[in-house]
């Protein structure tokens, strides 16, 4: 399942981790696509840009400080390892998988901080491998297109004091190539 962020600055493609997430845990890549097919994110600023770390935006205000989950208040963190089976030399070997932040353009909710449960619409994007933050953050998908081009571009952006962007750019609109909780509703 993928999506693309449609950018002032080019176009992102987010392959989102619909199935690496457990069945109980749904709720922020719900939450995600649900606030894209509504589109909440049309003209979201990117308002904290910071190079060497993350991108974020979100935030329909445009401050930093707005934003809403699709239930009208945050939700919990995520932070959950997966089962994966894998086989190796014949044998079959199961292990648990945590999504990290083990490389650039891993894509989680932004929040006021771990174990605040305070998740909402905000999201950001890593510029590079961000080991610190695995485990504090939800993980729910990865840049699989654009992050050499469209990242570099939006890392490059003179940023002030703040790390408010200088020169603005946005978040136009959102493409869904593909969507499961669309998809499992038509079908019953």
């Amino acid at each position: 399942m993928s999506v693309t962020l449609h950018t002032t600055l080019g176009d992102l493609k987010v392959e989102v981790f619909c199935e690496a997430v457990p069945k109980a845990a749904e709720v922020s890549h719900l939450n995600f696509l649900a606030l894209c097919a509504s589109n909440y994110y049309d003209g979201c600023l990117f308002h904290r840009n910071i190079k060497g770390f993350m991108v974020q935006t979100g935030d329909p205000s445009g401050s930093g400080k707005g934003g809403q989950s699709i239930w009208g208040k945050p939700f919990p963190d995520e932070i959950r390892s997966t089962l994966k089976a894998r086989t190796r030399d014949r044998f079959r070997v199961c292990m648990l998988i945590r999504p990290q932040f083990n490389q650039r353009g891993m894509v989680a909710m932004a929040n006021s901080g771990p174990n605040t449960s305070s998740n909402k619409s905000q999201f950001f994007v890593t510029y590079t491998k961000q080991s610190h933050l695995d485990g504090k953050y939800t993980i729910f998908g990865k840049v699989i297109d654009g992050a050499d081009s469209t990242l570099d571009e939006m890392e490059k952006v003179p940023v002030n004091a703040k790390n408010r962007p200088l020169d603005e750019f946005r978040l136009t609109h959102v493409t869904i190539h593909s969507n499961p909780i669309a998809d499992a509703l038509l079908s019953h």
